[in-house]
């Protein structure tokens, strides 16, 4: 054998004995049937069929031997005393928390002894007695008992399944945690004993602390975290199992050869552990050297990897079971491609594609392993796209796992509440991190919505809206072909609007600011004075253009902190004013002051204008003053406000009149709407 596949033998061979132990029973066929499993309690990790084929084609495989080694564990297993078992599972018997009784520990014992007195018997098709313990009334009381006791909604022989053999059990995280490690790795492992336990205990570590999410894997979890059961009781229990149980390690070894013969190793497909192979290869055997994962992940142009056979749905929820190898190796060949376009490798984005998904509620958990190595790879964000949405986090600020939620909510959510036209769906999102939800955030995530049902709408005026208690919030967003882009530091229930605004006052700036102040308006960025009148000609303050400004290009950030000592944390305009500082858009008026009531004047609009989009499109070059020979009164330009002026100009986001810039004239509500609308359309 490969030293990969010797490493395996001694993982999974502790997998599988604590399947035996947990009373799971093997069986070669009718396993869905017989069992009565529902599909609901064993949630989306494990199905009926993954467990009847891997049980199936593990039981092909065994021969002679291995059939006489499970009959063996089967004989001395099934006649056990009660003073074995209890010296072998005291850790949980004797848990004050749990409070079993004398009669509850007889359960226990009985349903064990009645299991292994069945693991041998089921290769030969007898599933009756496996069908009388999965169903007996006194089993399934004590399971719920459990439940109650650990603070749980309820405990199944699902669950127990889904713990060993789901998508988050034990046996998938040591095939990932084999075929993660380096050759060097496990080299250090394979020739060290106390290696291959730690390898072991880092499964078993990480398989109980995923308690969220809604798998048999982690209802289990749970229970163990709720009864105080630490890792160490469970890794203790599984050692004095093979100590008192001398038949296991035999059939254990017995059925993991079969295991290899059947799957593999990591992720490859069978193998014959038997036969001698290429050394450094998956397939085959030899001694030379481990063996390297026969599955390769690609990503496509874009940064996209396809996980879309990836998702199992349940009861109307599709969730992500995400292979934390597959997604280091997926960031691996984003940052070789990077690397052969020439490009710096960092600041990157991946792109998990689930494709189709006909759920109301999709739920994308991403582990810790994958959050630190994307931060430690250069992968700044990671994305999540499925039926047209695409959600794009910044992962850099996180330092624990999460799990994006996002489920379509009805229309009628927000159509109860506004004759506004709508040109999305609905949908509701939600973000944990570390099992805690959150609502914000301190990089933003952007959203980038699909739209529906435009037809006849005014696109200019759509708006990414928030739904916060039957009132509508406008946050604006940018279009993007047949989807609207909008980043977003709280996480609600949104949806795309076609929001028009009308302003009875004015008439006068029509022609040259009709336009533009309707479109700011629509995406929330300005706001009337009360009674239907916008005020055109009245003067901006410089706390009402910061508000402006951070609005109209979306970079709002509730955890952007400011000094001025004339900002107060309660004023209304401190989060706006609290961003443009951190860009470096506002430098304030000297003495630590932002002068928040102050006019704003037409040079210092056009410089705070100038510095926010250098900050957001990443320009780095600057504009030549000769640009400002277009205007005759440059010279009353202030020397600090000049070069913001110029770019401004450059790009005709300011216009002169009559060949004046008029600087230092106050800005008033027209001229902000107008340079506010050339903004957000700037290329």
């Amino acid at each position: 054998m490969t030293l990969k596949k010797k490493l395996a033998v001694s993982t999974l061979a502790v997998s599988l004995a604590a399947a035996s132990f947990a009373g799971i029973p093997f069986s070669s066929e009718g396993l869905a049937k017989q069992l009565g499993f529902t599909g609901v309690a064993a949630a989306s990790a494990v199905t009926q069929d993954t467990v009847k084929d891997k049980i199936k084609k593990l039981y092909a495989e065994l021969d002679e031997a291995g059939r006489k080694n499970l009959l063996a564990y089967q004989t001395e297993a099934s006649s056990i005393t009660t003073t074995q078992f209890e010296n072998i599972f005291s850790a949980f018997l004797n848990n004050e928390k749990l409070g079993l009784s004398a009669d509850n520990k007889d359960t226990l014992y009985t349903a064990f002894v009645g299991v292994s007195s069945v693991v041998y018997d089921v290769y030969d098709g007898d599933y009756s007695k496996i069908k009388e313990i999965r169903t007996n009334a006194e089993n399934i009381k004590l399971l719920k008992e459990i439940a109650v006791k650990a603070n749980v909604a309820d405990l199944t022989f699902d669950d127990v399944v889904d713990f060993i053999f789901g998508e988050n059990g034990v046996e998938a995280t040591l095939r990932s945690l084999v075929s993660s490690k380096t050759k060097e790795e496990l080299i250090a492992i394979a020739t060290n004993p106390a290696g291959q336990e730690e390898l072991f205990n880092e499964a078993i570590d990480k398989v109980l602390n995923t308690r969220t999410g809604s798998t048999g894997a982690a209802t289990v979890s749970q229970v163990v975290y709720n009864l105080n059961i630490t890792s160490a009781d469970v890794k203790a229990t599984l050692k004095t199992f093979n100590t008192e149980i001398k038949s296991a390690k035999p059939a254990v070894q017995s059925l993991v050869l079969a295991y290899i013969r059947a799957f593999g190793l990591g992720n490859g497909g069978p193998v014959d552990p038997g036969t001698p192979g290429t050394p450094g290869t998956n397939p085959g055997g030899g001694d030379s050297s481990p063996g390297t994962p026969a599955v390769t992940v690609v990503v496509k142009d874009g940064g996209v990897y396809d996980v879309s056979k990836l998702v199992s749905i349940v009861d109307g929820k599709a969730t992500l079971k995400l292979v934390d190898a597959d997604v280091l190796k997926a960031f691996d060949a984003l940052v070789a491609a990077a690397k052969a376009a020439g490009k710096e490798a960092k600041d990157l984005t991946l792109t998990l594609d689930l494709g189709t998904v006909n759920a109301k509620t999709v739920e994308v958990p991403l582990s810790k392993a994958i959050i630190d190595a994307a931060k430690a790879k250069g992968i700044a964000n990671i994305g999540v796209t499925f039926n047209g949405l695409t959600v794009t986090i910044p992962v850099g600020q996180f330092d624990a796992a999460i799990a994006l939620t996002v489920s379509n909510a009805d229309d009628a959510v927000v159509t109860s509440v506004t004759k506004l036209k709508l040109a999305s769906s609905v949908y509701e999102f939600g973000l944990t991190v570390d099992g805690k939800a959150v609502t914000t955030f301190k990089q933003p995530i952007t959203l980038k919505l699909p739209l529906k049902n435009t037809e006849g709408l005014d696109k200019e005026l759509l708006s990414v809206t928030k739904l916060v208690y039957n009132s509508l919030q406008f946050q604006g967003g940018v279009l993007d072909g047949d989807y609207i882009v909008e980043p977003r530091d709280t996480f609600s229930s949104y949806a795309v609007l076609e929001n028009k605004v009308s302003f009875s006052d004015i008439a006068s700036v029509q022609a040259w600011a009709g336009r533009q102040i309707q479109v700011v308006a629509a995406k929330g960025a300005i706001e009337g004075v009360g009674d239907g009148k916008f005020a055109p000609k009245s003067n901006v303050t410089r706390a009402e253009f910061a508000k402006m400004l951070i609005r109209g290009l979306n970079l709002e950030n509730s955890s952007a902190t400011q000094s001025f000592s004339d900002v107060r944390a309660n004023d209304w305009f401190a989060p706006y004013v609290a961003v443009a500082a951190e860009k470096g858009i506002i430098n304030g008026r000297g003495d630590n002051k932002f002068d928040p009531n102050a006019t704003i004047t037409r040079a210092e609009m056009a410089t705070m204008i100038s510095r926010a989009l250098k900050s957001v499109k990443d320009i780095k070059d600057t504009a030549s003053l000769s640009a400002l020979s277009a205007f005759s009164d440059a010279a009353k330009i202030s020397s600090t406000l000049k070069e913001g002026v110029a770019f401004a100009a450059s790009h005709d986001l300011v216009i002169g009149n009559a060949g004046k810039f008029n600087p230092n004239n106050s800005a008033t509500r027209a001229e902000a709407a107008v340079i506010i609308y050339r903004t957000i359309n700037f290329k």
